[in-house]
């Protein structure tokens, strides 16, 4: 090979390598998407991918065979519990034996509390009040329900910790509940609102009252066991800032320098005292196999509230939902007629707001910004609000909690975050008619569709999305690429 060849094809590779080295690492990502190749994204989290989480199988053939399915049973668990327990109390506990007729003709009534029912009487989730009782106080939860407890966030700040920038867009966009396997260790998320967000909330429950925070015979044993379930978790997830007693007896809240002593009040008022999360606590009727909303703490509903919820069916709290009944209904009932203990999910769901409204009850006065297009409405008052919400069985009761917490953030910050105007861009002008009337966007549109086409344009010139990009679901979903960095660089990192 002559040597004008060999500088020749040597310029070949090494004039296009240089050219490629020096590009950002967004242009670098389109260019290697374009020829179809990937690179590991170390910006992802340190907990695992989120893992799909699809509907079971069908369970019953009618509506009617709810009534004779029950959810799985945790009651292999307790072995393991009673061989680590003080022989009092696995004295307490008595003979495991299990008999199955025993168990169908005596469970609990609907209404029943479970700590004046007689110790022969079985919850649906197996576990007779006698077992129930002799575990006493904050049993060991993660080992009852198989779900391990969260890691320690021994580095978490308080004042400046920022919820991780969820942006659950999905384009196809149907109405599906869109599962995914809960990641444990962010059951329960705090941020740097939390002083701001638990005075709020208090203010608002002694403003509201029952429409805020309430419960219904028979719900006594779930709300203990969430409460209970919900300090180990915080225990646990940040032992700097919460600390239970020796004998569990009293919850130490360092954030607000607070003692709460747990038996003085009502396990959802421990609850409104230290934790800025939302709960929905669905018990299953024994007449009927159908799940209701039982007992409940909302201090973040839009256009609804707990007093106009509790005691309904699961598919009468969504009947306003576009498709939940035609698609959806049958699904979700079996769903959780089924649905185990030891496999909690989460999704999200997205609306775009007018400033941070965080209670909205039906008739409330910030309503009307949804009737209007403002023509005086700024882009800095407009903001993304994504309620992060999981869903699990409680193993003791059996009941089935969801909760969920509001998140808003500015529209601005969508400006630099991959693919993220384009999709919602998707959605919003080509979403289904009924789905987006529900979703209830058009008061932000004429602000937010013309932000957007000059953030995706932006995103286009700068080489950080594909010209010819067709949106869909991104791989990271709810995330975005290089969502953690900036995560990460939000609070100071």
């Amino acid at each position: 090979m002559s040597l004008s060849t060999t500088i020749w094809l040597a310029s070949a590779v090494i004039i296009p390598l240089f050219s490629f080295l020096v590009l950002s690492r967004s242009q670098k990502d389109v260019v290697l998407r374009r020829l179809g190749l990937t690179r590991r994204d170390v910006s992802r989290p340190n907990t695992p991918l989120l893992e799909k989480q699809t509907l079971a199988k069908p369970l019953a053939t009618s509506t009617s065979d709810l009534l004779s399915t029950l959810p799985p049973s945790q009651r292999g668990q307790l072995q393991g519990i009673v061989e680590k327990m003080l022989p009092a109390q696995r004295q307490a506990m008595g003979d495991l034996s299990f008999d199955a007729n025993t168990f169908a003709q005596s469970l609990l009534g609907f209404e029943e509390d479970y700590r004046t029912a007689a110790d022969s009487k079985y919850c649906y989730s197996g576990f007779s009040v006698r077992e129930i009782k002799a575990l006493g106080d904050f049993p060991d939860y993660s080992a009852l329900s198989d779900v391990p407890m969260p890691r320690p966030y021994l580095k978490f700040d308080i004042d400046r910790a920022k919820p991780r920038p969820y942006r659950p867009f999905r384009w196809a966009y149907h109405q599906t509940m869109s599962l995914t396997k809960l990641e444990t260790d962010w059951w329960m998320e705090l941020e740097s609102t939390y002083k701001t967000r638990i005075a709020q909330r208090k203010e608002l429950y002694a403003k509201h009252g029952e429409s805020v925070l309430q419960w219904l015979p028979g719900s006594e044993l779930a709300c203990k066991e969430l409460m209970e379930m919900v300090l180990q978790f915080l225990c646990a997830r940040y032992p700097q800032y919460f600390v239970l007693s020796a004998d569990n007896s009293q919850l130490e809240n360092r954030i607000l320098g607070t003692v709460s002593v747990i038996k003085e009040k009502h396990p959802l008022l421990i609850l409104l005292d230290n934790v800025p999360e939302d709960f929905g606590i669905m018990l299953r009727n024994p007449e009927t196999g159908y799940y209701h909303f039982r007992a409940g703490l909302i201090c973040s509903a839009l256009g609804w509230n707990v007093g106009t919820k509790i005691g309904m069916k699961l598919h009468e709290i969504h009947q306003p939902i576009p498709d939940y009944k035609e698609k959806m209904q049958f699904s979700m009932d079996r769903y959780f007629s089924k649905m185990p203990a030891n496999k909690p999910i989460q999704r999200g769901s997205w609306g775009l707001e007018v400033d941070q409204p965080l209670y909205m009850p039906p008739g409330d006065p910030h309503a009307g910004y949804r009737d209007i297009q403002d023509k005086t409405l700024t882009r800095s008052r407009i903001h993304l609000r994504v309620d992060w919400q999981t869903l699990r069985r409680l193993p003791l009761s059996g009941s089935i909690v969801f909760n969920f917490k509001a998140l808003f953030t500015p529209l601005e910050e969508f400006r630099d975050e991959p693919y993220v105007p384009s999709l919602i861009l998707k959605v919003l002008t080509e979403g289904k008619e009924s789905i987006m009337k529900y979703k209830n966007t058009w008061h932000t549109e004429h602000v937010v569709l013309p932000a957007l086409r000059e953030y995706e344009k932006e995103q286009v010139k700068r080489g950080v999305i594909e010209k010819d990009w067709e949106p869909k679901t991104l791989d990271d979903s709810p995330w975005f690429p290089g969502w953690e960095k900036k995560w990460h660089a939000s609070q100071g990192f």
